[in-house]
């Protein structure tokens, strides 16, 4: 084996799309190896004894430089390489995340009679995160939310909610979302571009989404936090219905908040503890 490495986020994670090159003193390159999806270089070319530069970089990465002897016999191993990802934040690893309803939120805040405001949630959903290796803009997000698992507190209200003057929930039983790609906007900001159905009519909505950090849970696994907002204007899903109250003001306002707080379990099950 001529050069093994292994390539590393700050937190420790694999960053699978690596690529590494080996210059000799002169500047020529003498070797081009990609990482698996481990992290882990492995190259069987054998070096000639002497000095190389190690030249690793990455999409979202700054990269990095270092030193290497190659002893005589044509080997070097480089251990551990450690990328920064550029402006400084490091994300979650890439692949499958699953949402656990258990530990994340899915809100909504409206307007009512022009002075204060009703929070209602949704108490049952499924949705999965496909962060991309190799450029996190690629990255895809999908949820289905029952209609019929709203919950403002209050049974009456909730129970209009469901009816046809709303939410339509025995005809429209499921509000979808599916993303179509991310657009950067700060070191650990996106908003995420997709398609929301609801009430039987797709439109395109963005979500302004914060990475919130990573860290182990008490069941083994690896958990990511975000948080996203948008506002959605009921006429365009033909949410029509209102109450006209006196100076003129509607009793709920046309325009709802959406407010999103996400814990994702790296993997594609749940635990079961």
């Amino acid at each position: 084996m001529g050069l093994t490495a292994r390539i590393r986020t700050r937190d420790g994670w694999a960053v699978s799309h690596a690529v590494v090159t080996v210059t000799d003193m002169t500047g020529a390159q003498v070797l081009r190896a990609e990482a698996d999806h481990e992290g882990a270089v492995r190259d069987s070319t054998e070096l000639a004894p002497g000095a190389y530069t190690v030249i690793v970089t990455a999409v979202g990465y700054a990269p990095t430089a270092s030193s290497a002897l190659v002893t005589a016999s044509g080997r070097a191993d480089i251990g551990t390489l450690t990328l920064a990802r550029q402006g400084g934040t490091e994300l979650p690893p890439p692949g499958p995340w699953t949402v656990d309803p258990a530990h994340s939120s899915v809100a909504a805040v409206a307007q009512h009679l022009g002075i204060s405001s009703v929070h209602g949630r949704f108490t049952d959903f499924t949705a999965t995160l496909d962060i991309a290796p190799d450029d996190t803009t690629k990255s895809r997000v999908e949820a289905v939310i029952h209609a019929a698992s709203i919950d403002t507190g209050n049974t009456m209200r909730d129970t209009h909610l469901k009816s046809p003057d709303f939410l339509d929930t025995e005809h429209y039983p499921e509000i979808t979302y599916r993303s179509t790609h991310l657009t950067a906007t700060g070191t650990d900001r996106w908003t995420v571009h997709g398609e929301l159905t609801l009430h039987g009519i797709a439109r395109p909505v963005d979500l302004d989404l914060a990475y919130l950090g990573t860290g182990a849970d008490p069941w083994g696994g690896t958990r990511a936090a975000f948080r996203a907002t948008t506002e959605l204007r009921r006429e365009d899903f033909a949410i029509n219905y209102n109450q006209v109250i006196q100076a003129g003001i509607a009793a709920i306002g046309t325009t709802l908040r959406i407010e999103l707080d996400i814990q994702a379990v790296q993997g594609t099950t749940l635990p079961t503890a």
